[in-house]
């Protein structure tokens, strides 16, 4: 017989019951600086417990989130002793850094540890996939926890790369320091449709990313953003922005006599969108950045002649032409992305592994080759992870916030290192349990975001960014 998932552990039981008192886990120090387990807040942790290396490292970040949760046991935290119905069909593959073994199928990555760290104990308690990524893109609750009924709202938590965003603004004609690809994370069977969190939020509108959809795998793919319609020329496009601005200035008069608008914030926003769009179309710095046309065949075929390769490698151009934040979401793959409910070996075997594992290492030696790693935080994880117990009838894994693992390299990242511990099944942390909230903080970290910086709202409330604690896994 196998042991069947207990409820939770004895660890996490006491946590609960501590906290329905009222007591503050991290002053007892049961569970550690970085554990945020009850889908609760906790206190904000001060400046000074955060790590002092790493800081402002990292120029930019490659976000590439695993869309739909992947299984820890079957990607970065195999469990080759655990009973055949929680091991699955996985063999193990030994690495580049000793006694740390994969996914048989990460064999690219395999020969990679050496420059990457892995985070084993991840660990919340939300299964629902909208707000989870909210959690995971933010770094802060959603709004609405355990839900996959809330579509993006301005009450959100900004995208990170928003808040980067609204620290380092880009020039007009340069590239936006916040771009996402090829689309809004979206669940078909969730009734919220579009994942919360993706946005600017309460940072207001100004902050959404720049947002580039389509198949860069394509022949005749252009990204849609930067798109001149019925080959409309550069310089017609000058004249028509020189006659926006004259019809624009004629409306601010008539508005200002009327006292109508002339405060109104989506009118303000509406008019820095069409300067923003008029700079990128008229800009040859931004249309040259999206160019892929213009990288070799041969390291579009190292990445991979698939949309994910193809994205990732458009992310590492836009972040060598400084934009600041490159996220790139698992793509609408018809079949539910990583949310393996069913076929989860077959699935993650001949769709999904394969082509995360070659972009994921092209992406690591490329960026070390060209000695931009050290300045590029890579981030590789996903909402949650699976349920150790596969499925009777169906091979599947249903959803497990309590216990994931996810990724991080370079920006000062120490390689070859492990963070956290699961316990004999995967099912939840056993040493160092992280939250989304600290996996978040870490990449702010190396970013160079101040860890007592608050930024106002629309209506001028201050909100604190960081709420979770950077990892120690600096070198």
């Amino acid at each position: 017989m196998s042991p069947s998932l207990p409820a939770a552990n004895s660890l996490i039981n006491r946590r609960f019951l501590l906290q329905a008192g009222g007591l503050d886990l991290l002053r007892l120090g049961l569970l550690g600086s970085s554990f945020v387990g009850s889908g609760l807040p906790r206190q904000y942790v001060s400046a000074a417990h955060m790590p002092a290396g790493g800081f402002g490292q990292a120029k930019a970040c490659i976000f590439l989130f695993m869309w739909g949760g992947p299984s820890q046991l079957d990607t970065l935290d195999p469990k080759p002793h655990a009973p055949a119905e929680v091991r699955g069909e996985f063999k193990t593959i030994a690495t580049r850094t000793p006694g740390l073994h994969l996914s048989e199928h990460f064999k690219g990555l395999a020969n990679l540890t050496d420059r990457v760290a892995i985070v084993r104990s991840l660990y919340h308690n939300d299964p629902a996939h909208l707000s989870s990524a909210h959690a995971t893109l933010t770094g802060h609750l959603a709004p609405v926890v355990r839900s996959d009924r809330d579509p993006p709202s301005d009450r959100d938590t900004p995208h990170f790369g928003s808040l980067i965003a609204r620290q380092r603004p880009a020039r007009k004609d340069a590239v936006p320091p916040f771009v996402t690809m090829p689309w809004l994370a979206h669940h078909p069977a969730a009734p919220g449709g579009d994942a919360p969190g993706q946005h600017g939020g309460w940072l207001g509108a100004q902050y959404d990313p720049l947002l580039v959809q389509g198949d860069p795998n394509q022949a005749d793919w252009k990204a849609p953003a930067l798109e001149l319609r019925n080959g409309v020329p550069v310089a017609r496009l000058l004249d028509r922005r020189k006659l926006l601005h004259d019809l624009n200035a004629a409306r601010r008069y008539q508005d200002a006599l009327q006292e109508h608008l002339a405060q109104d914030t989506l009118a303000a926003d509406f008019t820095r969108k069409q300067a923003d769009a008029f700079g990128l179309l008229g800009s040859a710095q931004v249309r040259e950045a999206f160019n892929l046309a213009a990288e070799p065949e041969a390291t579009r075929d190292r990445y991979g002649r698939h949309i994910h390769g193809q994205c990732v490698l458009l992310a590492r151009r836009l972040v060598e032409r400084g934009v600041s934040v490159a996220s790139v979401n698992w793509h609408n793959d018809g079949q539910n992305f990583w949310d393996t409910h069913g076929a989860n070996f077959s699935r993650l075997k001949n769709q999904l592994i394969p082509p995360a594992d070659q972009a994921l290492s092209a992406l690591l030696e490329d960026l070390d080759q060209r000695g931009m790693l050290e300045q590029t935080i890579v981030a590789w994880v996903g909402e949650f992870g699976r349920r150790p117990q596969i499925s009777a009838g169906n091979a599947g894994r249903e959803h497990w916030p309590f216990c994931y693992s996810g990724l991080l390299a370079g920006g000062g990242i120490q390689g070859g290192a492990v963070h956290g511990r699961s316990d004999a099944i995967a099912a939840y942390p056993a040493a160092d349990a992280v939250s989304p909230h600290d996996f978040t903080a870490t990449l702010l970290h190396a970013l160079g975001v101040p860890h007592d910086l608050a930024l106002p709202d629309r209506d001028e409330r201050p909100h604190r960014i960081y709420a979770g604690t950077p990892l120690p896994l600096f070198g």
